[in-house]
């Protein structure tokens, strides 16, 4: 009966896969976009997500309990991946189905959806819409600090782990492997973090773009320049830099862009 124990658990993955696709709603949000507790969410999917990953994919998978660190990275991630500000084009329902280990979606997304939103929006000004590009810019770079360093935080939790792991003499096997699959699940989310702020800045990228095509306007200039501090936040994430002292993403950073900000005899825009 042992044998056939990973076929059962690939029926059981198949069957509550087919259950949730029927039942495919969005996470349910509280304050300030933030993650709700929910029955669907946070067991039946992510143990449905579990069982597809330790016996089909064949990828790690830990059943250590998560630290406070964790739970404060996996939350402040989480608002990188979907958030209030951001319905509609942030792939709400496919980042559940991601988090949750049912299926990954994220590498395949298109930068254009944000500004699809934003162009089909009726705003009273063509100036709003330069606006709300910069409003949601500036929301991503004031929550990128505390992400990093939650980040850093989680880093340093693994070192801790991988130290008393070495460290422990006669410590189970089974415990080691613990930790190496509860660290490779972190760098996981550390790395789809980083996807996402890239993805963001290309999608925001994109938007200033065709909106300087469709409605130009000199507020584009304000929108450009946040675009480049939010830049220093995603290739400090690339580079894997969430500890050091000048991980304020984007606070004050001086990064050179290509000018997109243009007059109408091709020269820059200037301050």
């Amino acid at each position: 009966m042992a044998e056939r124990t990973p076929d059962v658990l690939r029926l059981a993955a198949a069957l509550g896969l087919l259950l949730l696709t029927a039942a495919c709603v969005t996470r349910p949000t509280g304050d300030f976009g933030r993650a709700r507790e929910s029955l669907l969410h946070d067991q039946l999917m992510p143990a449905a997500g579990a069982l597809k990953t330790e016996y089909i994919d064949k990828r790690p998978v830990s059943n250590f309990n998560q630290t406070d660190e964790e739970r404060e990275m996996h939350d402040r991630v989480w608002r990188y991946l979907t958030a209030a500000h951001a319905k509609d084009w942030s792939f709400n329902v496919s980042v559940e189905f991601q988090r949750t280990r049912i299926g990954t979606t994220d590498e395949h997304f298109k930068p254009d959806r944000y500004y699809k939103l934003l162009a089909s929006e009726a705003y009273a000004s063509s100036r709003v819409r330069y606006a709300t590009l910069a409003d949601h810019i500036s929301i991503d770079i004031d929550m990128m600090h505390p992400t990093f360093a939650a980040i850093c935080k989680v880093i340093d939790i693994d070192r801790q782990r991988a130290v008393a792991a070495r460290e422990i003499a006669g410590l189970e096997p089974g415990m080691r492997q613990e930790q190496a699959d509860r660290r490779a699940e972190n760098d996981e989310k550390i790395a789809w973090f980083v996807r996402a702020i890239r993805y963001r800045y290309t999608a925001y990228s994109y938007a200033l773009e065709h909106l300087l095509v469709e409605t130009p306007h000199q507020d584009a200039v304000r929108v450009d320049g946040l675009l480049s501090q939010l830049l220093t936040g995603v290739e400090k994430g690339e580079r894997g830099d969430f500890c050091s002292d000048a991980s304020s993403a984007g606070q004050g950073g001086q990064i050179a862009v290509p000018a997109r900000v243009l007059t109408g005899d091709g020269q820059a825009y200037r301050k």
